[in-house]
């Protein structure tokens, strides 16, 4: 099995190898906890699901969340 990898490493591979944590959240884009949790509420952050009690991203779904802000991004600046 192979060893867990940094959450950026997962995301440049194209495919998940495990699912990403809130913690992994906030590490990769370089914000606080909280602010991974507050999108969740407000439902603006990239999609999670939930297994059992645990919060759980999937790094495709996170990449393509992350593509979105930056397309956005760009509209708005054209």
């Amino acid at each position: 099995m192979p060893a867990q990898s940094d959450p950026r490493a997962t995301l440049r591979g194209g495919l998940p190898d495990r699912y990403l944590t809130p913690d992994d959240i906030a590490e990769l884009l370089a914000v606080p906890l909280e602010t991974v949790y507050q999108w969740r509420k407000k439902r603006t952050g990239p999609p999670g699901f939930r297994v059992g009690k645990h919060l759980r991203y999937d790094p495709t779904a996170v990449h393509g969340w992350i593509n979105d802000q930056m397309n956005a991004d760009a509209q708005r600046a054209a």
